[in-house]
């Protein structure tokens, strides 16, 4: 009977050893089923295919080309035909990296509840594509194109598939305004802009930009606002199809800023096109904002709190505008693209400065050029490199035309080498102990600081007072 269970054992563990022996010859035959590819396993013509879905989780989306491609769920969607038909390229010439043949367990692979499904027409024939798991080995996905067969894909589907249905949209485009003739505004700001150079209307070669009342304008500030409209985010939309009744819940029948641009290209200077672009906030919003107390530094509320749309001509699409894109596009006044600085012009141009001090008048003169340019006081040498730093360093904390009442800390007459604008005449008067008031030219300009007013005046007295101790 000992015996017999001592059999019984032995022809178990015989058993069980050959079956370890079949499973290790399966695992082997199946090792060797799994080659290096380097080929491509699909090659689908893009103008052939007239129906794209795919679904990735629990998304789906759904296209179809009728001379242009339309979205299934709703036609007046502006699909992006470009966005489509780079989807399409990667199945043009579709490579695998491995391939393991004769899969009999997909789920090892993830492809028996795939990440995506992308099914593709082209003509009569109908293609599947499945994307399993990420290998984490080869760093490569598992794709699955019916044939039996299991992929490595080189390049993996899931990269361009794992989108919203926004990153289809064809975009509107604000263009790179590399040359500019004419900028107008309308709403809250209502003037125009003219590009013109040489036009002797400046002291400064650099000013390009005048408003319709001949004023010069700085060009960097311009040139800086054309950049933040051209570069307006408009990456997140509203509404691809705006309704009247839409239009008018995001304030765009009445926007509070149209902005219309004529760019020109070419050596000629031909108009090559114009570009408008209305801003607005919602009626409800603006009223809200606009009843803030003037002094209130959260008047115009935080960037990120505000609400904003834009659109591109007469485009359907109604964009979100960033809180923070919205206030640099707003800021489009003669005020915001002014000079903010009392001079602005080039050091090398001054021929002489005049300077009133304490009811004193002194005469500073230049003589040469660029390193060998020296100024004088008396005919003794005068380092005015702290006065042409201080003064180039003060500018307008507030533009105002309100007339000068106080007591005056210093004027300047600097007079110039340009027969337009012989001399610019800067009077700096106190209105209190943070601020002074700047007249340019007989006409009230802004307020200034007073600290950095005062940085001039010691400046100046520095010359003054070192000349005295000299003559004494």
């Amino acid at each position: 009977m000992k015996r017999y269970k001592r059999v019984a054992v032995l022809l178990a563990v015989l058993a069980l050893a050959c079956a370890a022996t079949f499973a290790v010859s399966r695992y082997e035959q199946h090792k060797e089923q799994i080659a290096e590819s380097g080929e491509t396993v699909l090659a689908i013509d893009p103008d052939a295919v007239t129906a794209l879905s795919w679904t990735v989780g629990d998304e789906s989306l759904a296209f179809h080309k009728d001379e242009s491609w339309l979205y299934d769920a709703d036609e007046a969607f502006p699909a992006d035909a470009d966005k489509i038909g780079e989807r399409l390229e990667l199945f043009s010439d579709f490579a695998a990296a491995f391939v393991i043949e004769d899969v009999e367990d997909y789920a090892q692979y993830g492809l028996d509840d795939p990440a995506a499904t992308i099914t593709l027409t082209a003509g009569e024939q109908n293609y599947t594509i499945k994307l399993g798991d990420f290998s984490q080995m080869d760093e490569q996905r598992y794709v699955d194109t019916g044939d039996g067969n299991v992929y490595l894909a080189v390049t993996d589907p899931m990269d361009l598939f794992d989108v919203e249905l926004g990153e289809l949209i064809l975009d509107d485009v604000i263009p790179d305004f590399d040359a500019v003739s004419r900028i107008a505004f309308a709403g809250a700001e209502n003037y125009t802009v003219t590009y013109e150079e040489d036009s002797g209307r400046s002291y400064a070669a650099e000013d390009v930009y005048f408003d319709e009342n001949g004023r010069p304008l700085d060009t960097a500030r311009v040139e800086a606002y054309l950049s933040a409209l051209s570069e307006a985010d408009l990456s997140a939309y509203a509404t691809y199809n705006a309704s009247a009744g839409e239009l008018e819940a995001m304030g765009m029948n009445d926007p509070e800023l149209t902005v219309t641009v004529d760019y020109t290209g070419g050596d000629d200077g031909e108009t090559a096109g114009s570009c408008t672009v209305s801003i607005a906030r919602a009626p409800g919003d603006r009223a809200t904002l606009e009843t803030a107390a003037p002094d209130d530094e959260s008047a115009d509320g935080e960037a990120e709190d505000i609400t904003a749309y834009l659109r591109v001509g007469e485009s359907q699409i109604i964009y979100e505008l960033p809180g923070g894109d919205f206030t640099d596009l707003m800021a489009a006044g003669y005020d915001d693209l002014r000079h903010q600085e009392l001079f602005w012009g080039d050091w090398d141009d001054v021929t002489a400065v005049d300077v009133t001090l304490e009811g004193e008048t002194h005469a500073l003169t230049a003589k040469g050029t660029g390193e060998d340019r020296v100024w004088s006081l008396n005919g003794a040498q005068a380092d005015m490199t702290d006065v042409t730093a201080a003064l180039n360093a003060l500018t307008a904390e507030r533009f105002t035309g309100d007339p000068a009442a106080g007591q005056e800390e210093l004027a300047l007459t600097l007079h110039l080498d340009n027969e337009n604008f012989p001399t610019v005449t800067i009077r700096l008067t106190r209105l209190d102990g943070e601020y002074c008031l700047a007249e340019v030219d007989g006409a009230s300009v802004c307020l200034v600081s007073r600290a950095g007013t005062m940085t001039l005046v010691e400046a100046v007295q520095a010359i003054v007072l070192g000349q005295s101790t000299d003559e004494a």
